[in-house]
């Protein structure tokens, strides 16, 4: 028999859940921080923030920021296991390790970045806890709202394939030209002007985040 519906009878909430998730996040901005990539290779999946210390004219209040104490992230990633979206997890290989080896070239082939002034820090999450990675990145980027991830769309993209180069130049190959594969796409882009218009407004609405 159908019941009358309650909303309130279909949320749920816990409060020792959204504590893990603070735990997480509080463990994550504890870890060590490495030049990108990192010096070596590792297995593992997790999540991962990139930060930015150069001068671009971009980016000017991230080299305040991140200078000393690599208090803003430019980008929010993760790595899952292999099979994740399908239910079928296959052993932890070294996927968190080649997703930053990834974003390494990525940036390296932007024409007005320099590797040199891009660190990361990550978080190994493996065996039961792997099924948080997503819920953890996503709270990453709610609290920190990073450049990359929630204004100039486009950098963890990959190319799509041959016979699939009719989509647009994304925001962050607009302003970061020279990835090959970006070169070949043929949709209308938003022009410059207008993507740097976007960087400014975001960087004039931000607001630093307190310790968690």
């Amino acid at each position: 028999m159908e019941t009358k519906f309650d909303r309130s009878k279909h949320v749920f909430y816990s409060d020792a859940f959204a504590e893990i998730i603070k735990d997480t996040m509080r463990f994550f901005n504890g870890t060590p921080v490495h030049h990108l990539p990192p010096p070596e290779n590792f297995t593992g999946t997790g999540v991962y923030a990139l930060y930015y210390v150069g001068k671009s004219k971009y980016y000017k209040p991230l080299y305040t920021l991140n200078r000393v104490s690599f208090a803003q992230p430019i980008y929010v990633g993760k790595a899952v296991p292999r099979g994740w979206r399908q239910g079928r997890l296959q052993d932890a290989t070294n996927e968190l390790y080649r997703r930053l080896c990834d974003h390494t070239n990525s940036i390296s082939q932007a024409e007005n970045l320099s590797i040199s002034d891009f660190y990361c820090r990550f978080m190994i999450l493996e065996d039961a806890a792997a099924d948080m990675i997503g819920t953890v990145e996503a709270a990453l980027i709610r609290y920190y709202t990073p450049i990359w991830n929630n204004m100039i769309d486009g950098f963890g993209n990959h190319d799509p394939g041959s016979g699939r180069y009719e989509q647009a130049v994304s925001d962050w190959d607009v302003l970061h030209p020279g990835r090959s594969w970006a070169k070949r796409l043929n949709g209308e882009a938003l022009p410059l002007d207008m993507v740097e218009q976007k960087v400014k407004f975001y960087f004039e609405n931000f607001e630093q985040k307190q310790d968690l």
